[in-house]
């Protein structure tokens, strides 16, 4: 029977060619995940080695809340810090060679250009040049001195266009500084775009830690000394006090493993990514196995005579159905083959666009056994699920249909299939209903996700009892202006229900994914607009493209006559009660923020529970309910504890406001004491007119101060609002890139049952022909088969997409979807898409029919 399942293979390849490239996209996004989550893993594997080489560090016991010590940049677990003295106490332990403080912090370059030097969302950093340092290794120059001279890594060095000898600005708390460019460095390593920029360590420390607390100390280890035995040298000179009152709340570990815990943090980040792209991908390869199965049915119904004739010569019903999937497993691994090529090309291709955007991918493309065995596994599974029915059905035709002139498979009717998709689109709805009716039950969220999914699943079961009706609906328009061509066309989809619902299932659920994400996106934009602009009543608002506004810029414009009044939203990261009088926990981390005067009520305006937010002084704190719950009353207690310090302030009023996305208010003295400035960011500045001057005056002003500091942008409360908006939209842009996949193989699903229905029906369309049907109306009545099932696809996937997604305001009003918008433009193109999309289909089939030889055709048996 191998022998019979390759050589249907080989006779049939042009009916399976479709299906191997179905089978090639969804693999070809597994194959790529899979290659592109391993490069990334090994460049910022190599960033840490290359950031963390020490033999042994020194940090704090305690573990801090997330992003809270200062200078904390990157990522991995944070600790309390350390005092930098600490690093001239450990260099007279026995088999210490050298030991330094780790001194870093953001920083902003100004390239060649005048403009600052970005890469991605890669971090800007200023590092501590210490000469003594084994890894800092001066390429050209020398090493920086004084606070008026840098040296640039590398990389950062050729992408900001400066050489040495060049004079440039740096942006270093919050103050412009002239420099000069006096030496490159070498990396060490990879550094994914991140901008380095080397500085005198005595302005680093005076810069980002001006407390005198470092995240660190690098501890390097004699010759002959192990890892292992400078952390025991170290914990005992920590232990018999020789280290001092620095060593007070420190402790050492390996150099190893503090790599090893960064590199396991940064696997679990990349899992998010491989995650969300292997969702795409499983999309794909559902999407695909539709085309798969629609090809199969079809195949198995032109060869019904030669599965019976098998049957016949002694094949078992087994060995008939192991003929079908087997086909379908070779076609399966054939096309994850090229699958796993397509996807190290799409990874090649992804690694030139990260090379323009200045994040370079370490090493070659990866392709190993076990990726190259997963891939072909799931293409060969996919395929042989896909034709399980197919060769189902094949397997039980009976031997003594070899015998009949005419062949026919008997179809099962619709009516059971129809109620049971009905039923199961009924509990579906249910459960949505359910979500919507009760958005404050826990299960909400679950319910309105399984009942989605379930009322998706239902239309696709009951699909076929339904294009009848809604086909010959769509008809309508075709049948009155191109007859007898729309007819015959409309004719031929109502014909074979199943297979227009199955041809069109890819396309339902592609189209129901891109309708959800298009309503959900508009309401997005639409509530995020009316909160703005309901919330805040600024002139002006500053914005910058680091997500910092440095210090220096907030005071300069604080300080314009024609500023009446400057906001700025100051806050830093720190651990907070997550319920009325109980102490927060390193993970109960939050953002807490300064309320300047005039910032709440003021400037932005917020709805008040309870209590007077005027009452906010250095004892009494203002609490979101919205990002802290709903159990807060005035005379609660809230604790916040920082890196540095741990304050209990008594809640003296409660607010509801999304624009301040803080949970905690206080004043700006209280942020002083819990957070130094190198670890306080100021994100948005709000800013209002003075009195008798105009909108034009005020941002000439404002525009003037920020411009020395490169990266502070002024924008008007309109534009405020397009920003805002333009981050849904380029969320949207990718969700639509990766979509695009799946109705690509929608898309593909059409032209393979087009190309086999033309084939299927060799003998009508010659007798069609013969009765006086020309080639151009012949090859319209294929493109309207071709659009009527396309438009089908759309309606019922838009319609179930768009349907759902109206939930969504009624489920998460209290996330801030509090507004329902269609975006009735964006379906109306999306229908006249699918119209291109079906006549782009009908090309090939529709050219293939038009050229059969009217006798030839004839000729052919059916």
């Amino acid at each position: 029977m191998l022998r019979v399942t390759l050589r249907g293979v080989r006779a049939h390849a042009v009916r399976f060619a479709l299906s191997i490239l179905a089978v090639a996209l969804g693999v070809s996004f597994v194959a790529g995940t899979f290659a592109l989550r391993t490069m990334m893993s090994d460049t910022f594997h190599g960033i840490v080695d290359a950031t963390a080489p020490a033999d042994a560090y020194l940090r704090g016991a305690q573990e801090a809340p997330s992003g809270a010590a200062p200078g904390g940049v990157g990522v991995g677990e944070v600790r309390t810090p350390v005092a930098i003295g600490l690093a001239d106490a450990v260099a007279d332990v026995a088999g210490v060679r050298l030991a330094g403080a780790d001194v870093s912090g953001p920083i902003v370059l100004v390239g060649a250009d005048g403009t600052a030097v970005q890469s991605t969302q890669a971090p800007s950093l200023g590092i501590a040049a210490n000469p003594d340092d084994p890894t800092f290794e001066v390429v050209a120059g020398r090493a920086p001195v004084g606070a008026g001279e840098v040296a640039l890594e590398q990389v950062t060095l050729e992408s900001s266009g400066l050489a040495i000898g060049d004079s440039t600005r740096v942006v270093v708390s919050g103050e412009v500084r002239d420099v000069e460019v006096v030496g490159e460095i070498a990396g060490g390593g990879p550094m994914a775009g991140a901008t380095l920029v080397f500085l005198d360590p005595a302005v680093a420390e005076a810069a980002y830690a001006p407390e005198g607390l470092v995240p660190t100390i690098s501890v390097y280890a004699q010759d002959g000394v192990s890892e292992q035995q400078l952390v025991e040298r170290l914990d005992a000179a920590l232990a018999d006090g020789t280290l001092g009152a620095d060593a007070d709340g420190a402790e050492a570990v390996a150099g190893e493993t503090l790599r090893a815990d960064l590199r396991g943090d940064i696997d679990q980040m990349l899992g998010f990514v491989t995650s969300f792209l292997m969702i795409f991908a499983v999309i794909s390869l559902f999407v695909g196995g539709y085309l798969i199965s629609n090809t199969f049915t079809m195949s198995v119904r032109q060869r019904v005579r030669e599965f019976a004739l098998l049957r016949a010569v002694g094949a078992s019903p087994a060995q008939v159905f192991a003929v079908v999937v087997g086909q379908a497993v070779l076609v399966g691994l054939v096309g994850a083959a090229v699958g796993v090529a397509g996807g190290l090309g799409l990874v090649s291709l992804l690694r030139l666009v990260f090379e323009q955007m200045g994040m370079d991918l370490v090493g070659s493309i990866p392709l190993d056994v076990t990726t190259v065995a997963v891939c072909l596994g799931i293409g060969a599974v996919v395929s042989a699920v896909a034709a399980a029915i197919p060769g189902r059905r094949a397997a039980l035709v009976a031997p003594v249909e070899a015998m009949r002139g005419e062949v026919t498979v008997p179809e099962r009717s619709l009516r059971v299939r129809g109620l049971v998709g009905g039923v199961v689109v009924a509990l579906g709805a249910a459960a949505v209903l359910f979500a919507a009716l009760r958005p404050e039950s826990g299960a909400a969220e679950g319910l309105l996700g399984a009942g989605a999914g379930v009322v998706l699943i239902g239309v696709l079961v009951a699909a076929p009892s339904m294009s009848r009706a809604v086909v010959r609906v769509l008809a309508v328009p075709f049948v009155k202006a191109l007859p007898p061509v729309g007819r015959l066309a409309q004719g031929n989809v109502v014909r074979n229900p199943r297979r227009t619902a199955s041809t069109a299932g890819a396309l339902v659920i592609g189209m129901a994914l891109v309708g959800g994400v298009s309503v959900i996106a508009a309401t997005t934009q639409a509530s995020l607009v009316s909160t703005v602009e309901s919330s805040t009543t600024a002139d002006l608002v500053l914005r910058s493209a680091t997500g910092t506004i440095p210090a220096g810029a907030v005071a300069d414009v604080q300080g314009l006559s024609e500023a009446g009044r400057a906001a700025a939203v100051t806050f830093t990261t720190a651990a907070v009660s997550p319920e009325p009088g109980v102490d927060p926990g390193p993970k109960d981390v939050g953002a807490v923020l300064a309320s300047p005067e005039g910032l709440i009520d003021g400037t932005v305006k917020v709805e008040v529970v309870d209590g007077d937010p005027a009452t906010l002084d250095a004892t009494h704190a203002v609490v979101n309910e919205r990002v802290l719950g709903k159990d807060w009353r005035v005379g609660d207690e809230v604790t916040i504890r920082s890196a540095t310090a741990e304050r209990t302030l008594t809640v003296g009023a409660v607010i509801d406001t999304r624009v301040l996305g803080t949970g905690v208010l206080v004043t700006p003295g209280v942020l002083d004491e819990l957070a130094p400035a190198t670890s306080q960011l100021t994100d948005t500045v709000f800013i209002d007119a003075a009195a008798g001057v105009s909108a034009a005056e005020l941002r000439s002003a404002v525009t003037g101060a920020v411009a020395p500091y490169v990266v502070v942008s002024v924008q008007d409360r309109d534009q405020f609002v397009d920003q805002m908006a333009s981050q849904v939209d380029q969320l949207l842009v990718i969700l639509y890139a990766l979509l695009g996949l799946s109705l690509l193989i929608a898309v593909l699903g059409i032209v393979n049952t087009l190309a086999l229905s033309v084939i299927e029906r060799t003998r009508e369309i010659g007798l069609l022909r013969a009765v006086g049907l020309g080639r151009l109306q012949l090859a319209g009545v294929v493109t309207v088969e071709s659009v009527l099932t396309a438009v089908f696809g759309t309606v019922v996937g838009l319609g179930v997409g768009v349907g759902l997604a109206s939930v969504l305001p009624r489920v998460f009003a209290e996330e801030g979807l509090d507004r329902l918008v269609v975006p009735w433009g964006g379906l109306a193109a999306m229908l006249g898409i699918a119209i291109v999309v079906g006549v782009l289909a009908a090309v090939w089939p529709g050219t293939r029919a038009a050229r059969l030889r009217v006798l030839d055709a004839i000729a052919t048996p059916d």
